[in-house]
This record gives structure tokens, C-alpha cells and sequence, in this order.
């Protein structure tokens, strides 16, 4: 995947929020790690879901309200022109949810998204997914 020079990579999964810069080029992807703001939990994603002993209700309510947190945070960054290019990299779960909260010029400024757990991986690991894709 291409990854336009300082387009935004947000990686996400149900707890955790880490931010990069793509400081290369096109084709030659150097990820700079950016500083992650607070995120407001909401108070819960989607409605309806049935608690699982793997799964439980309050767990799942925590994690859909850090993503539409984050959701809230990069619509604003869009909104107010502090990203220009954005890509998502989300654990499956957390991209649904992500998708349900996005506003639609941060839809329009998706450079892409890769649905993968990438949380806690080097900065290096996160660019040669990028480049993969």
C-alpha cells in the first residue's frame, strides 16, 4: 500500500490508542510516533449484544466506547484540518465499531484501513504491514 508522506496511521484495538506519521515517502514508509491524546469513553458502542462467558457485557461496552472515543478524537482532527490522510489499523471488532462512528468527511480523508491487531508492535512491524497491504 502506498502511504502518502505525513498521513496520520492510528492503530487501535479495544483498550489501547498508539498514533504514527508517515515521515517517508510514498513507497518508503518511516513511521514517527506521535503523541496520544486522552480518549473520553463512551458510554457504549452498540446496543443489543449478548454477554459470553468470553465476552462479557461490561467488557464489550468498555471496548465499543474506547472506539467510538477514538472515533470522536480523528473526526475532530478531520474536521478542524489537522489530518489530511488518515489510515486505520484496527483489530476487526474495534475497525466495526470505528466505521460507526466516523464522520463523513473522515471517511473521505481513509487512505485505508487494515482490519489486524497491531497494538503493541515496533513501529518497523506496523510499516512493513502498511507496505504488505
Amino acid at each position: 500500500m502506498k502511504l502518502p508522506k505525513g498521513a496520520l496511521v492510528a492503530v487501535v484495538d479495544g483498550e489501547k490508542l498508539a498514533l504514527f506519521e508517515n515521515t517517508g515517502q510514498p513507497l518508503d514508509i518511516q513511521l514517527k510516533t506521535r503523541p496520544t491524546p486522552a480518549i473520553a469513553d463512551r458510554a457504549s458502542g452498540a446496543a443489543g449484544r449478548i454477554s459470553s462467558d468470553a465476552n462479557p457485557d461490561n467488557d464489550t461496552q468498555a471496548e465499543d466506547g474506547f472506539a467510538m472515543g477514538v472515533a470522536d478524537v480523528l473526526n475532530n482532527w478531520v474536521l478542524t484540518n489537522k489530518v489530511e490522510h488518515l489510515l486505520v489499523i484496527a483489530a476487526p471488532k474495534t475497525m466495526g465499531q470505528l466505521r460507526k462512528g466516523w464522520h463523513k468527511e473522515t471517511s473521505a480523508r481513509l487512505v485505508g484501513e487494515i482490519a489486524k491487531d497491531l497494538t503493541g508492535h515496533s513501529p518497523e512491524d506496523i510499516a512493513a504491514a502498511i507496505e504488505k497491504a
